[in-house]
């Protein structure tokens, strides 16, 4: 107690078990109320007084939740002198009487569930009893809570470390490990530790909560951990194994409480359930213990396997994927080329970084999972990373995670493999173009290749889908204007063709934009191709301007190319509706054009023009026309 006020900074522990309730406590002859919650009515339940000088230390609660101590027992106040220590002590025999509420028995029987451990060996480990008790003096320790409520012990006891009251991790006692204690006391005193303090902590609440645990000690792929490396020397990691109903289940408090940067120089707090419980097939991705009966693993790995065994991190499991191939950590590339794999559910989104740039690399998303091809620029060992996130994100976790890493061992470059620098990862279509709208697609890879510089693709809309295009290339002078005059659109009903003519040999990125069609906003981008050329003697020029009155399931059916012949006569076919009259302008000679079958057409001579326009008279009383098209012509 600080000047009669108690301190309940962390009352929010309480509050995950049962409501509370309020109880009168004389302080000195002043009247305060303490919150506990219910029923606390167990003699164990008790406060810990630390006696003013020249007294003995005492626990108070032999006769009640609080009792007084025997010098004041026959007034029933609290003497003045005496203060109290400031953490509550709640034994295990105080919290097996809570009654939890419906939501937290929810909550551990479904923990138990997802996390429920492999029976352990018929064996236990031989150093099972050298630091704890027997199982059968488990059974009549009055300390040890029934089997019933130890999972609730277990739980709070683990929150408490990794949630309300995690000690901060000691990112510069980690360098000078000589000069830190790893004793319970010490941890709670300082607030800070290592995951030796960790391990030692947790394993002493665990005895308060009569609940079996023991601390282990071996190595660990965790921070610092570089894929395919060696482990030699002294054990680097310690984490905790604890019996609970018949069988040992593995947690690791330190990681479960948060993590460091990659500069180890700041610790963040961020609860992570995976290590609570975890099952000994995953535990031992990233832990392996000193004595390899506490793999708890019919077959046991060696330290070798350990070392080349693939790394799946917690948050490759928590985000439900469900296996990568290949299962070895480095890859060697044929022929300058390396594939990836990831399987999973559903509705899942990935990146990739290869030294750090997702330019070197053609992703695309399956409907259970994605496939990823590496074309290394350089020989020698690249770190690739991979990353995931659930679709359906919310805004505060719409994060990508890092689930995988792999080297890859690059002995020879394929050149012909450069991707443009606006090629957007995942390429071509997937099942979440189709969410968006574009359905049974003509091409369903993501790389067209083309020897004459022309492609066509072809797609079913969604409802209310307008569509924008635009063609991309490096090291050429194909501005954003013109790149979207090489793609051109045509709408039959819920049919979109796009048809596409290259400017050159090489590669491009045809990216591809949408928005509902009653939505004043801007576009948003779904997905794009990869279209390649080796054809140097392609040249296709771009197609005709549009300006805003062409609508969009207007269609050019000749002529398609932008840039005309001089002095010939042309032929002009377009498909257009709700127009009154049609007019193709050749400098200040104007061509009519007459409808036929829903088309209209006629002939344009192109003698002595620059350019030649067509527009339309949208209502037959108005006097004004307006510009849908514009040509060039070939200079002679």
């Amino acid at each position: 107690l600080d000047g009669g006020k108690l301190d309940m900074q962390h009352d929010g522990i309480l509050h995950d078990i049962s409501k509370n309730i309020s109880f009168p406590l004389s302080l000195g002859g002043r009247e305060a109320e303490m919150s506990f919650p219910s029923p606390p009515t167990h003699p164990d339940g008790m406060l810990q007084c630390r006696p003013s000088a020249g007294e003995e230390e005492s626990s108070l609660g032999s006769t009640g939740l609080v009792s007084h101590p025997p010098t004041s027992a026959a007034t029933g106040a609290i003497p003045e002198d005496t203060h109290f220590v400031q953490k509550i002590s709640f034994p295990p025999t105080w919290i097996q009487l809570l009654n939890p509420s419906p939501s937290l028995e929810q909550r551990v029987m479904r923990d138990r569930a997802i996390t429920q451990p492999q029976q352990c060996p018929d064996q236990l480990p031989s150093t099972a009893t050298a630091h704890s008790a027997p199982l059968t003096e488990m059974k009549s320790n009055p300390r040890v809570a029934p089997a019933a409520h130890r999972s609730y012990c277990l739980r709070l006891s683990h929150e408490l470390l990794s949630v309300f009251l995690p000690p901060e991790y000691d990112v510069v006692g980690y360098h000078n490990k000589s000069q830190l204690s790893s004793k319970p006391r010490d941890v709670l005193q300082m607030g800070k530790s290592i995951c030796e303090g960790y391990a030692e902590l947790f394993e002493h609440m665990c005895s308060l909560a009569g609940v079996h645990c023991k601390k282990l000690s071996g190595h660990a792929k965790g921070y610092g951990y570089e894929t395919g490396q060696t482990f030699t020397g002294d054990s680097d990691h310690a984490w905790n194994a604890v019996y609970l109903e018949g069988r040992w289940h593995l947690l690791d408090s330190t990681w479960g409480s948060g993590s460091v940067d990659d500069s180890f120089t700041k610790f963040t707090y961020r609860y992570n359930e995976f290590y609570f419980l975890t099952h000994p097939a995953l535990f031992i991705n990233n832990h392996f213990p000193d004595n390899s009966n506490w793999q708890l693993l019919k077959t046991t790995l060696t330290l070798k396997e350990f070392e080349n065994n693939m790394l799946h991190n917690s948050n490759f499991y928590m985000l439900g994927l469900l296996a990568a191939h290949p299962e070895t950590p480095i890859i060697q590339t044929v022929k300058g080329k390396a594939s990836i794999s990831v399987d999973c559910r559903s509705g899942m989104l990935f990146m990739f970084k290869l030294k750090g740039t997702d330019e070197q690399g053609l992703m695309t998303l399956k409907k259970h999972g994605m496939k990823l091809d590496i074309y290394p620029q350089k020989t020698g060992s690249h770190k690739l990373e991979i990353f995931a996130k659930p679709s359906k994100a919310e805004a505060s976790d719409d994060v990508y995670k890092c689930v995988l890493e792999y080297v890859v061992e690059c002995e020879s470059v394929d050149k012909a493999m450069r991707f443009p620098k606006d090629l957007h990862q995942p390429v071509g279509p997937s099942w979440f173009s189709e969410r968006q709208g574009f359905l049974r697609p003509s091409h369903r890879e993501p790389v067209l290749h083309t020897n004459d510089g022309r492609c066509s693709l072809t797609f079913t809309l969604g409802k209310d889908i307008s569509v924008l295009t635009s063609l991309h290339t490096d090291g050429s002078s194909l501005v954003e204007d013109m790149g979207r005059r090489h793609v051109l659109q045509i709408r039959r009903g819920n049919q979109i063709e796009l048809k596409v003519h290259l400017p050159h040999a090489g590669s491009f990125v045809l990216k591809i934009y949408s928005k509902k069609k009653s939505d004043p906003g801007n576009y948003d981008y779904i997905f794009n191709y990869l279209i390649r050329c080796l054809n140097t003697e392609v040249k296709w020029p771009a197609f005709p301007q549009r300006f805003s009155k062409w609508l969009q399931d207007y269609e050019i059916v000749e002529p398609l190319s932008g840039l005309l012949p001089a002095n010939r006569n042309v032929q002009f076919k377009l498909k257009m509706h709700g127009i009154a009259k049609v007019l193709v302008q050749a400098e200040n000679t104007y061509h009519p054009l007459t409808q036929n079958r829903g088309f209209w057409e006629g002939t344009c001579n192109t003698s002595g023009c620059r350019e030649v326009s067509v527009m339309v008279h949208e209502n037959a009383n108005h006097t004004f026309y307006s510009n849908v098209l514009k040509y060039e012509v070939e200079t002679q």
